[in-house]
């Protein structure tokens, strides 16, 4: 599986290499394989400005490394956000937040110029929901946005020990319908004391790259909406 994951990490790196320059920040994400990928990037930390980071985990590992962490509030652009996936359908949906940093990891791909998936070929599905969809949520609205997710055919379960950066509560949903992902995205998010959940359609990736690698492909560029 590491192998796997280095396999793809290097995958980014090659992409990203020809690209960067001294004035670039970018985007990086949360999860054992973007861990990967910040260990390659390390070798390159000297050909491009810093990064903005998803997690206060990742901002470690990139201080570690002697790469400038910046706000993304401090920056005019992120030309590429790399970050990885808990699923990823033929269509690059995803569902992410296994590590519970989904809300961060969606702004800063948001911000990002282009967006840059890396996964193992474990990840790739044909329709999400075997995975549990995280959903961030205000500590005192938990109860009331389970009782609603539960309303929808979702089966909740709090994260039990775990506060995200934002000192929020994760509720990790089983057992709902994820047919029209960009559909449940928009009416999760609607709920009030939802932060964000954990599906990306409204900001899929750009770039899929696995391995091994048979859906390596290249998708239109999405917009920046910094």
């Amino acid at each position: 599986m590491s192998a796997a994951k280095i396999s793809v990490a290097k995958k980014a790196i090659k992409y990203i290499e020809s690209k960067i320059s001294k004035e670039t920040v970018l985007g990086i994400g949360t999860g054992s394989t973007v861990n990967f990928f910040i260990e390659e990037l390390g070798n390159l930390k000297h050909h491009f400005k810093g990064a903005v980071s998803s997690s206060n985990a990742s901002s470690e590992l990139l201080n570690n490394k002697g790469i400038e962490v910046f706000s993304l509030n401090d920056v005019n652009e992120v030309e590429f956000y790399i970050d990885g996936a808990d699923e990823v359908t033929p269509e690059n949906f995803l569902i992410k937040g296994g590590g519970g940093a989904h809300t961060r990891e969606k702004i800063v791909a948001a911000a990002s110029n282009e967006f840059i998936c890396i996964v193992d070929k474990t990840k790739l599905v044909n329709k999400l929901g075997a995975f549990p969809l995280p959903v961030e949520v205000i500590p005192e609205s938990r109860s009331m946005v389970a009782r609603k997710i539960i309303a929808m055919g979702g089966r909740p379960v709090y994260r039990n020990n775990f506060l995200t950066d934002q000192n929020n509560h994760i509720l990790d949903i089983h057992d709902i319908d994820i047919s029209d992902p960009t559909k449940l995205e928009e009416i999760l998010n609607n709920i009030p004391g939802v932060v964000d959940n954990g599906i990306f359609a409204s900001n899929k990736p750009c770039l899929l790259y696995t391995s091994p690698s048979p859906r390596d492909r290249t998708r239109s560029r999405m917009p920046s909406s910094a």
